[in-house]
């Protein structure tokens, strides 16, 4: 019998998490959130992102909550929600630097608190290169799922996690975003789920049939 053969850890870690998640997205997850006829692309890496509703809480200064925070590691890709045409490319000082699209129908998206900080670093002094992608600019047309910018924590997020203060508007009014963004979250993480489930299939196979173990104990 040939010896026992050590497999990479991360990657069964990776994968045994994947499992875990779609385990939790079926049980959790039976339908989908209902919205109207406006859809959406989730505007973040759905396995990277957290968050709640928290349309109406409390905020300073006798302010509440307009929109959902999207809380994911600095640096994350935030894309366009629907095809548009970008409004804004400002810096503010509760906004910190954020972004709008103009949508059809009288719908618009704002991202704010985007990142201004260099890679490694809370300094915000970061040029704009690494707040927008390239070509993000006022009066320019974006389709939906397109990369315009990625999270940070300036403005009044400095204190705070980074994340990504996702508001949506129709007709100049905000509305809360959560229901939306439920549903395009779940069709994200259905996607990457499709595509994870076939590597998980195949390691269960290949530690079967090759007797592989950990390198290490995964406690």
């Amino acid at each position: 019998m040939p010896p026992r053969q050590s497999y990479p850890l991360a990657r069964i870690r990776i994968l045994t998490s994947a499992v875990a998640l779609a385990m939790a997205f079926a049980i959790a997850s039976p339908a989908h959130a209902s919205t109207d006829d406006f859809e959406i692309v989730f505007p973040h890496d759905p396995v990277v992102t957290n968050f709640t509703s928290s349309w109406g809480d409390s905020r300073s200064g006798g302010r509440s909550h307009r929109g959902t925070d999207l809380m994911a590691p600095k640096l994350t890709p935030v894309y366009a929600i629907a095809d548009g045409i970008v409004t804004v490319v400002r810096d503010g000082d509760r906004s910190g630097r954020w972004v709008a699209i103009d949508h059809e129908n009288g719908w618009e998206s704002w991202y704010m608190h985007l990142n201004n900080d260099h890679p490694g670093t809370d300094d915000g002094k970061a040029d704009w290169s690494l707040t927008v992608a390239s070509g993000i600019a006022e009066g320019e047309r974006v389709v939906a799922g397109e990369l315009i910018a990625w999270v940070g924590d300036s403005g009044n997020a400095e204190p705070s996690s980074p994340h990504t203060h996702f508001e949506l508007h129709r007709n100049g009014k905000a509305v809360d975003p959560y229901l939306h963004l439920r549903a395009a979250y779940e069709l994200a993480l259905e996607s990457v789920i499709s595509e994870l489930l076939p590597a998980v299939a195949d390691l269960v196979t290949e530690l079967g049939s090759s007797g592989l173990r950990p390198d290490r104990p995964l406690g």
